[in-house]
């Protein structure tokens, strides 16, 4: 999604043929609701006053009572972590120093976060990639070679010898650094209990190291200012107790070793911003762009791109991963047709535009109504907003919601591509917009780029009445192209967290060429092996009207508010947002100068007369006055009203005849069958060295994933199984058990099936003796059977010795799936 940045098109929708109609929704309204405490939205659901609630339940507050009473949804989207401030200051920061962050891995216990904190409801991480995730599987072997184990002695032992070599000293217990307490700062967030808990713990865990401690408590709002928007070197935080949650399922995710790990994409400390003395790494941005353009040549070649992005990500430990939750959402019974994403949960865009029962209004409970800025350039940047957002905005393609894949929304679309070696001819005539000329200029003869994509557009009316046209694709491309021209922060249109990303894009894009109305050609130095990505990468669907980016563009360039929160909070602006009145009055000034001036922005010259112009100020300024906000979009919904003082956001149903997608559109994603591990027998103790032979019953027609790990956390064999019916045996040579080591080793299989690659997981430990092993005679049990309602499973039938050791080693078989 590189040219979507512009319009933050990754939180947005999907498609298929187009089918117009006037209703693209079951309900005519749907209100978003603020309920900050679980256990009274929970009682909420129950009565009925409200249908869904979109904040994850604690499973200490889900009791058997109300699982009856309600329908609820598993979901593995949220994942928690810490970010912790690299940053070398005035004042010591011993988290400037590799070794010290690195520690924090075994400092922290993730079995007991999994167990204690979650409920069990959850699994432990080591990197941004979750065990759930498509591309999981490709880098699990990279992975285990950490073998991040809960070890505090080593912690110690690590953090002393780094301090100590940077001159700090360990005196009763505790640190100094030029005779003064070493002190960090932990900013908690105590809305959330389940990162106030993890916070908890770190902050004993470093007290016994011998720092001095203090902890900041606070929300989403206030980390906003205090962590990611304040320059590192003001040493307000060292540590952060982070979570995100997902808004889609990706199946090829170019973008996660960029956002969670690498400078350039203006997630990390400091977000880029050239003022403040932000996080560096040459040799992560060079990887995670390489992924995000599309650098590469084959499927192998990424996956081996990633494992180095993630092996160096890990390495830094400036953002650590600790663990990824079971997130279970709760609905009233009496409402059908929610849509879990893999991702996203029941939270995705589709459930509230194929939810339905039988009234006209939906009542989703949230837990914040508003905690950032709403605009589609450097805003959004929570999942609050997005979650609401996703339903108003209609995108040109998203991801199919069980499979990650591209599927087409408002553009269908033709792919030609040339690479990953060699280059088509692009036509003279093909178009760029040129920063310094401040026009459309031709790209000429003897230019090639490595793909073409032509896209068809399913036009209709933006939410104020105005039709929309290619004039609104091609201010989006001018956008990208002015914005994303270099990185002088001299320069007024200049973001230091838009700007890098936009500046990718813009390397990677050609040029393109109107062919009609309705289509548009994409030339882009851009390749994948799938044909879908190629299309993504190269979209150009807007989720606003031209006009409306044209006014916020002045409101920036003119110095009164700024797009990013660093930016905002750098220069003592207000983070524009579009929801506040405030702000959509600043939009509504500068369209009422547009109108009285007969103002055309010079990306658009030539294209329209002034009562074209004149209309879509017009028309925009009247849909500030009437609903107090500038949210204006082309999705099913439409937000019709803020009440700050009531913690309400109310949408409505856009009910348009140009609108493409009649209700029920996407009703085929109700229903989905998760693939299964049926049973599996592995034996409880493998002879080193011996042929392996794991029966495996599974789903028909899904595939098998399976890791043979040993006891150093190595992967000593992997492969997969496929089988139409469903049965079949895993067979591990004698070379590759030669590798096993004496005592406990692992055995991981993942099951995934085409329609849904959310996989099914089972993990096993075994014993691993030199020589031969002969079983007890007992029956079948005494290997031990999986199925698909057992959590856990000890061995039984063996030896009382061999039982003995098995225990003694935790030998258990573990299995994450649906509960």
């Amino acid at each position: 999604m590189k040219l979507m940045l512009v319009f933050i098109l990754a939180l947005f929708i999907f498609g298929s043929h187009i089918v117009f109609g006037d209703k693209g929704t079951y309900f005519d309204k749907i209100e978003f609701v603020q309920y900050s405490d679980e256990s009274t939205a929970i009682e909420e659901v129950k009565n009925g006053h409200l249908d869904i609630y979109y904040s994850a339940i604690p499973s200490n507050i889900l009791d058997p009572e109300s699982r009856q009473e309600l329908n609820v949804f598993q979901s593995t989207g949220s994942t928690y972590g810490l970010l912790v401030n690299p940053a070398v200051s005035g004042k010591f920061n011993p988290f400037s120093i590799r070794e010290v962050r690195f520690a924090l891995n075994y400092m922290v216990d993730r079995n007991l976060i999994v167990d204690e904190i979650l409920g069990g409801y959850g699994l432990p991480m080591v990197s941004a990639y979750k065990p759930y995730d498509p591309d999981y599987l490709l880098i699990l072997d990279e992975l285990q070679s950490f073998d991040f184990r809960y070890n505090p002695i080593l912690a110690d032992n690590m953090i002393s010898a780094a301090l100590e070599k940077a001159g700090a000293k360990k005196i009763s217990g505790k640190w100094y650094y030029d005779s003064k307490p070493i002190e960090i700062t932990i900013f908690i967030r105590n809305d959330d209990q389940i990162r106030k808990s993890i916070g908890e713990v770190l902050y004993s865990q470093l007290q016994k190291e011998g720092f001095a401690v203090h902890k900041d408590y606070g929300d989403l709002a206030k980390a906003y200012s205090v962590v990611y928007g304040s320059d590192p070197c003001d040493m307000k935080w060292n540590i952060y107790t982070e979570a995100y949650s997902m808004s889609g399922f990706v199946r090829y995710d170019s973008v996660i070793t960029a956002q969670m790990y690498s400078p350039w994409f203006s997630n990390m400390p400091g977000s880029n911003n050239p003022a403040y003395c932000s996080y560096k790494n040459d040799l992560l941005d060079s990887i995670s762009q390489k992924i995000f353009v599309g650098n590469f040549t084959s499927a192998e070649e990424r996956t081996g791109l990633i494992k180095k992005a993630v092996d160096e990500g890990v390495s830094e430990s400036v953002r650590i991963f600790l663990a990824v939750r079971t997130d279970q959402f709760v609905a009233n019974k009496k409402v059908q047709g929610i849509i879990n994403d893999f991702g996203a949960g029941v939270t995705s865009r589709f459930t509230p535009i194929n939810a339905r029962d039988n009234s006209d209004t939906l009542t989703i409970g949230v837990k914040k109504i508003y905690q950032g800025a709403w605009n589609p350039i450097a805003g959004f940047a929570d999942s609050y907003s997005q979650q609401i957002w996703g339903t108003v905005a209609d995108s040109g393609d998203f991801r199919n919601p069980y499979t990650g894949l591209v599927i087409p929304v408002r553009s269908s679309w033709q792919v030609d591509a040339a690479g990953p070696s060699y280059k088509l001819p692009v036509p003279p005539d093909t178009i760029r917009w040129n920063p310094a000329k401040q026009k459309w200029v031709q790209v000429g003869p003897g230019t090639n780029a490595t793909s073409k994509v032509t896209f068809h557009f399913k036009f209709g009316n933006w939410h104020n009445g105005q039709p929309m046209d290619m004039n609104d694709i091609l201010y989006g491309i001018y956008f990208l192209y002015q914005w994303g021209q270099g990185q002088d922060q001299a320069g007024k249109t200049f973001d230091s967290e838009f700007s890098p990303k936009a500046n990718q894009a813009v390397k990677t894009l050609i040029g393109i060429r109107v062919l009609d109305p309705n289509t548009i050609e994409v030339y882009q130095d851009f390749w994948h092996f799938d044909e879908g990505e190629i299309a993504d990468s190269a979209q150009v669907w807007t989720s606003m009207p031209w006009e409306i980016i044209y006014s916020m563009e002045k409101s920036v360039t003119d110095g009164k508010l700024a797009f990013s929160r660093s930016d905002a909070v750098n220069k003592n602006l207000d983070w524009l947002s579009l929801l506040v009145p405030t702000d959509a009055y600043v939009m509504k000034s500068n369209l009422e100068e547009f109108e009285k001036n007969h103002s055309i922005p010079n990306a658009l010259e030539d294209r329209g007369k002034n009562d074209y112009f004149d209309s879509r100020y017009s028309s925009s300024i009247s849909w500030i006055n009437k609903h107090n906000h500038a949210v204006i979009s082309n999705g099913p919904f439409y937000v019709d009203n803020y009440l700050p003082e009531a913690r309400t956001i109310t949408i409505k149903s856009f009910d348009d005849q140009t609108y493409p997608f009649g209700k029920g559109y996407w009703k085929s994603f109700e229903q989905i069958q998760i693939p299964k591990i049926a049973s599996t027998k592995v034996p409880k103790v493998v002879s080193i060295g011996e042929e392996l032979d794991v029966p495996l019953s599974i789903t028909p027609n899904a595939t098998a994933y399976y890791f043979l790990i040993n006891s150093e956390g190595k992967v000593v064999d992997k492969g997969k199984v496929q089988s139409n019916t469903g049965m079949s045996n895993i067979i591990i040579p004698q070379d590759k058990t030669a590798n096993l080591i004496p005592g406990a080793n692992d055995f991981l299989i993942f099951t995934v099936s085409d329609l849904a690659y959310k996989p099914d997981i089972l993990k096993t430990s075994f014993l691993a003796v030199n020589g031969n092993y002969t079983p007890a005679k007992t029956p079948d049990v005494a290997f031990g059977t999986t199925t698909a309602s057992s959590n856990y499973i000890l061995g039984i039938g063996l030896g009382a010795a061999v039982i003995l050791i098995v225990i003694a080693l935790r030998r258990t078989r573990r299995r994450v799936s649906e509960r």
